[in-house]
């Protein structure tokens, strides 16, 4: 470990390479400038960042972010250049700090150049090397100097890896979250809104955030949430996603489409249908009941392969936190319409599984705490030697 003299905080570069890190190193970018109002900020982000730092970022983040094996490859040229950019920016401007955001496969690379060169390097939201690719802790634990996690089980996970230099700083969806259902429309007003005239109840469908999730997801739930006619199925669509891909995909002509106001979607559902990720965490902190579900191609080896390469017990959010199975989790080949309505249909009436998910999601909560991660982690990087 390299130990660095102890200077004033003046100049701090934070690398984010995707929405959701432009979103959270926006948080922490205010953060700094409000207990340090003479930080120096330079970034690789997006618009949020910008508006935070009051400056244009050295590279938006839609240069940097790619999916997928076959594109990494593609873009491997431009991939190097921007490297080579934050290298040289790393070099000449020599910051007092390099932030990280999540983003691996760059982060991990620019983290070894900087350590390299003497500057104190900081990753705000781990990597999940808990869940695949634990051999990138050898990295983080020789370049990375100090780790904020926004997930408590996270700093467990280090220490049994001799990483000690990891603090748990609070999860900003729970202040985030609070503040939507702080200011919720009431329903008949969302309904006007939305233009939802259907008065039955509502099952949320939260199929993704990219194409590829959508397309092997949304049909499944749609083909579930149908066996309820009941109920009325409403899909939460990404920003980013037109309305038309969502009806390409559905063929469902009268497919109710929502923009902007997911979890306002979700509070006012009697339960949803939730593809694996961030939004799992989200919809358990609303309080809404849920059935987690991940098709990707859904063949029984891909279940196999996932299996081996997985290092964890589960998947969704939720459970690992509480280290339980408080929300179902449905993957790959078990993601069925079947399937999903069998674990839908409890969750839709008064019954022991709502409750135990419901009481699950209060032990969640606890877990969490009630740190502001993005405050907290500022005031860590700004003290720290």
């Amino acid at each position: 470990m390299v130990y660095y003299l102890k200077t004033p905080m003046k100049k701090i570069m934070v690398i984010a390479g995707e929405a959701s890190g432009d979103l959270h190193a926006s948080y922490l970018i205010r953060a700094l400038r409000q207990q340090d109002p003479e930080v120096d900020v330079r970034f690789f982000g997006g618009d949020l960042m910008m508006a935070a730092a009051d400056r244009e970022p050295d590279l938006h983040y839609r240069e940097l972010n790619v999916m997928g094996f076959s594109e990494v490859i593609r873009k491997l040229p431009s991939i190097m250049r921007n490297l080579r950019l934050a290298k040289a920016i790393l070099r000449e401007w020599h910051p007092d700090v390099l932030v990280l955001v999540d983003f691996p496969g760059f982060n991990l690379r620019l983290a070894k150049f900087a350590s390299k060169i003497g500057i104190r390097v900081d990753y705000y939201i781990s990597p999940k090397v808990w869940a695949w690719k634990e051999w990138r802790v050898r990295s983080i634990k020789k370049y990375i100097t100090r780790m904020y996690s926004i997930l408590p089980f996270e700093v467990d996970f280090y220490k049994r890896h001799s990483f000690e230099r990891v603090t748990y700083v609070g999860n900003p969806s729970v202040r985030e979250i609070d503040h939507v259902l702080g200011h919720i429309a009431p329903l008949r007003h969302f309904r006007e809104r939305q233009g939802i005239t259907d008065e039955r109840p509502i099952i949320a469908l939260l199929p993704g955030s990219r194409r590829g999730e959508i397309r092997n997801n949304l049909p499944l739930m749609i083909e579930a949430a149908k066996r309820y006619p009941e109920f009325q199925y409403v899909v939460a669509a990404a920003s980013a996603i037109p309305e038309v891909y969502y009806r390409e995909i559905a063929q469902d002509p009268g497919l109710k489409v929502v923009f902007g106001s997911a979890m306002t979607l979700v509070k006012y559902s009697r339960a949803a249908i939730v593809t694996s990720g961030t939004a799992t965490l989200e919809t358990a902190l609303v309080g809404t009941p849920q059935v987690v579900c991940y098709r990707a191609n859904g063949s029984r080896l891909s279940y196999r392969i996932m299996e081996k390469l997985l290092s964890v017990k589960y998947v969704s959010l939720p459970n690992l936190i509480v280290g339980n199975r408080i929300v179902p989790e449905l993957l790959l080949h078990k993601c069925t319409p079947e399937n999903i309505s069998r674990e839908l249909s409890p969750l839709l009436q008064p019954s022991p599984k709502r409750d135990w998910q419901l009481n699950g999601y209060k032990m969640m909560r606890r877990k969490l705490g009630t740190s502001v991660a993005a405050e907290y982690a500022a005031e860590l990087i700004l003290k720290e030697e």
